[in-house]
């Protein structure tokens, strides 16, 4: 038979972190010796008192559908986590529980983007920001930064991007890839570039809420006249190490709430009843029940960046939240290694899986071309053993 896809399929790229774990584990399955640095998720264990909670959801046979936005339990949670963490007051008609944050994410694109619409993506971005807005026929306009700002956009930029085309502005702080952090004072100037215009909803990713150095997170929708025009998007995968749970959440005015309940319904309906009941018990609990997975994650920080300012060709910042770093490695495209020329940041991420047996993931995928990402969720020991390898290899190449 024909083995046609359709025309969508194909103008999808795959997510460049999945590709990398995968060309990782194929390496692995060979016998090399690979560190992965590649996929970001937190090398911790979920606390015992969620595992408890499916545990206990199962005995009591919670195990049928539940509504399509979530259990009333789990929006309960939800809504008293916006109260008591970010300020930020909805009601469980304004909660929506999915399958993950992607599908999250998914979910507001496909409820308010037309074909021909413009999404304002800053980069570095998710990698996969750019392919769900293909998915629902929308223009990408990224937005390039760099490491000397710390790959931040600032409020004239943005202003200059706006067009009568501009239907969402999306972005994650703490930031997947780079770590940064928008601050209250910066959240505030780019919120009152938006606020004029009513056509613009802006989709505030805040997965890393809880991994953050600063200790004080600035959610988009708490600035003055921004809820009605806010999608805060969040989820239990990173601050909680529940990445296999799989469940994702958002709070947003009714329509789009509404809207994205409709896209559920027929996609997936709602997670599962188990996951719920875990994600309600990590979202009632104390948010310092993750402070030492938080301290882990500072510390290893700054054995990476300190590490990497060593290694030849990478300049490196201090990121303020997640569990990256993302070098800028411009100055090693030119240089070579057995006559085979590094011209960009993918063939810089496959000569360090190739020579240094460490993954990272070239920083074209999140459209900022001259880094890679390294992602620290790993132990102190495995850290050290990367960063030495990366300067190995990097002290080998000629110019």
């Amino acid at each position: 038979m024909e083995q046609t896809t359709s025309a969508l399929l194909q103008r999808l790229s795959e997510s460049a972190t999945i590709a990398m774990a995968r060309k990782a584990r194929e390496l692995k399955d060979q016998g090399v010796d690979v560190i992965s640095l590649s996929l970001g998720e937190p090398d911790f264990d979920t606390p015992d008192a969620m595992k408890q909670a499916g545990i206990d959801a199962i005995e009591a046979n919670e195990t049928h559908y539940t509504p399509v936005p979530g259990t009333a339990r789990v929006r309960k949670a939800i809504v008293e986590k916006f109260k008591r963490d970010n300020g930020l007051e909805y009601t469980m008609d304004q909660v929506v529980v999915s399958t993950g944050a992607k599908q999250s994410l998914a979910n507001v694109v496909l409820s308010l983007v037309d074909p021909g619409d413009e999404v304002i993506l800053p980069a570095p971005y998710w990698v996969s920001y750019e392919e769900i807005v293909k998915v629902a026929g929308g223009i990408p306009v990224v937005l390039p930064t760099s490491i000397d700002n710390d790959y931040k956009i600032q409020p004239s930029e943005l202003e200059a991007a706006i067009t009568p085309k501009t239907r969402l502005v999306m972005y994650s702080s703490p930031c997947n890839p780079s770590g940064s952090v928008y601050t209250q004072e910066e959240t505030a100037a780019l919120a009152d570039v938006l606020r004029p215009h009513d056509r613009i909803v802006t989709v505030s990713d805040e997965i890393y809420e809880l991994i953050n150095f600063t200790d004080k997170h600035a959610s988009m929708a708490a600035q003055p006249g921004m809820w009605e025009r806010t999608v805060t998007v969040n989820g239990i995968s990173k601050g909680f190490a529940m990445t296999g749970w799989r469940l994702g959440y958002i709070g947003a005015p009714t329509w789009i709430a509404a809207a994205c309940t409709k896209i559920q319904g027929q996609f997936t309906s709602a997670p599962s009843s188990i996951t719920q009941a875990a994600a309600a018990a990590a979202l009632e609990a104390d948010p310092s029940l993750v402070g030492d997975m938080v301290e882990a994650f500072r510390r290893r920080r700054a054995l990476m960046v300190e590490g990497l300012s060593q290694v030849p060709g990478f300049k490196v910042n201090q990121p303020m939240g997640a569990f990256y770093v993302f070098p800028d490695v411009s100055a090693l495209f030119g240089k070579s290694f057995n006559g085979k020329v590094l011209e960009n940041a993918n063939d810089v991420a496959f000569f360090l899986l190739e020579e240094a047996q460490v993954a990272s993931v070239s920083g074209a995928a999140f459209g900022t071309p001259e880094c890679i990402r390294l992602s620290y969720a790993a132990a102190d020991d495995v850290l050290k053993e990367a960063v030495r390898r990366i300067d190995e290899a990097c002290r080998q190449l000629s110019a």
